[in-house]
């Protein structure tokens, strides 16, 4: 009787786990059966279960590790060469489907946390996202890799080829010579200032005279200095000077132009010699010089020195080209005046005068010199300092007796005037700083003539020890066309 119990009761208990056996495998097989169709519509898709709830880890190896959440089963291992690649797919995403609804984010991986920060900051307007076909986030730049290598495997190579090395030459150390000028070369017309503003049809120079109004008071200097009348230095400043150039420039001329005809003034540059301004190349000479540290005051000290030459490389070229030293520096601000090559830009003044002078008028009252040929027409005229109310000049007509360049000068207190302390004869050396400049023409009464100056900007505008000083281009222009005999008429 037992025996048939047991037996009765293992059969139950044998249907009964058949029974709860067969439900798992009919619910199992529809499941195995979609999850056969995924994985053949997406061969890199892996099967979770419990609804799809599941946590990635990665191991030490960069291996990827799906496990399924509420059993702790390890469901998959992906190797980082095999597991497909999300950033991708994201991007195919932004590019054919637009934004994903549903995109799922794993805090364990930094790539996935960026990308969440990104996404909340755009949601909350902080960046604007660019049109879905320019928007790659994940791109490498293009700039970010060397070039392909050229044939022979050797990169490519755009920059310049070394300069080569310049053979030292020797300079030779003389004075500038400012006869001895070659032609300029002229710049081009858009390097010229902007035309001064038109107000109610008018041309009007604004009172301030910044750098670029200047240049336009320049460019008429440089025009009148072309013709032979002289303004002094080119300094781009309205005054006496020029308006007696102006005047000049007028009768030698038989024109009429005014100083705030802007056109007429381009116009007449053009046909006298072009742009206003030039550029020039500083030469080794230019930089050699011979120079000196500084020109000092008392005659006495003057005359120990072997040479008053110019104390820089500004101060001669700017008496080179007729201009202010001061002037010659703002309009090349950046430029390095001591370095053979620098390129600068300076008046471009023209030929000089050459018709021979048959009578000179030292006008006092004008503040002028002014030159006329044989036939009295005038053809040169110089801004003048024409003595003073201590030592005036000559009165009457006088006549020139000899020309020198570069002279020396000396110096008699017994005759003339008394400078400082020096009681002594003393005899000054050459050179453009010293008492008479770079030229001497002497009168035939003694001690007097008509000569250069180291202070090319005062001229017009202080006294003289009753000569008639001039700049020192203009002396030397007059010198190579007067000649002995020549007649000086000093009037008032």
């Amino acid at each position: 009787m037992f025996r048939t119990i047991f037996t009765l009761s293992a059969f139950a208990a044998g249907l009964l786990s058949s029974s709860v056996m067969a439900a798992p495998t009919q619910d199992i097989a529809p499941r195995s059966a979609r999850a056969a169709d995924a994985r053949a519509a997406d061969s890199h898709a892996v099967l979770v279960a419990q609804n799809g709830d599941f946590d990635v880890y990665y191991d030490a190896r960069g291996n990827r590790v799906i496990v399924d959440t509420e059993t702790g089963k390890v469901l998959a291992i992906q190797p980082p060469q095999t597991r497909f690649d999300r950033r991708a797919l994201r991007r195919e995403g932004l590019r054919n489907l637009g934004p994903v609804e549903d995109d799922r984010y794993y805090l364990d991986d930094p790539e996935d946390t960026a990308r969440l920060r990104r996404r909340q900051l755009e949601e909350e307007g902080l960046i604007v996202v660019p049109p879905v076909e320019e928007y790659d986030p994940y791109g490498d730049p293009v700039d970010a890799f060397p070039e392909a290598p050229l044939d022979g495997g050797n990169y490519g190579n755009n920059y310049p080829e070394a300069p080569q090395p310049v053979r030292p030459r020797t300079v030779k150390r003389q004075p500038l010579n400012e006869a001895a000028i070659e032609p300029v070369e002229s710049t081009a017309p858009g390097d010229q200032a902007a035309l001064p503003p038109k107000i109610d049809g008018k041309i009007v120079v604004d009172p301030s005279l910044s750098l670029g109004a200047r240049q336009e008071v320049a460019a008429l200097q440089v025009l009148l200095d072309r013709a032979g009348a002289s303004p002094g230095v080119v300094d781009g400043r309205f005054g006496s000077n020029v308006d007696k150039a102006l005047a000049a420039y007028n009768e030698i001329t038989g024109s009429n132009l005014r100083s705030t005809d802007v056109v007429g003034i381009q116009a007449a540059l053009e046909q006298s010699g072009g742009d206003a301004f030039a550029s020039y190349s500083i030469t080794p000479e230019d930089a050699a010089g011979p120079y000196v540290a500084s020109v000092p005051e008392d005659y006495g000290q003057k005359a120990q020195l072997e040479r008053l030459s110019y104390t820089s490389v500004t101060e001669a070229l700017a008496e080179r080209f007729h201009m202010d030293e001061n002037y010659l520096k703002a309009l090349n601000p950046e430029a390095n005046f001591n370095r053979p090559g620098t390129i600068i830009k300076v008046a471009n003044f023209g030929r000089l005068v050459a018709t021979p002078v048959a009578r000179i008028i030292a006008d006092k009252g004008k503040k002028q010199a002014r030159a006329y040929d044989a036939s009295g027409k005038l053809i040169a005229a110089y801004p003048a300092t024409i003595g003073s109310a201590d030592t005036p000049s000559p009165t009457g007509t006088h006549a020139v007796s000899r020309v020198a360049l570069d002279p020396n000068y000396t110096y008699n207190p017994n005759i003339n005037f008394k400078q400082g302390e020096n009681n002594k004869i003393l005899t000054i050396p050459p050179g453009p700083n010293g008492p008479v400049g770079s030229v001497w023409i002497a009168l035939d009464k003694p001690t007097y003539g008509i000569h250069g100056t180291p202070d090319p900007s005062k001229i017009g505008k202080t006294e003289s020890h009753g000569c008639v000083r001039l700049t020192n281009w203009d002396a030397r222009e007059l010198a190579k066309i007067v000649s002995p005999g020549v007649t000086v008429e000093f009037i008032d």
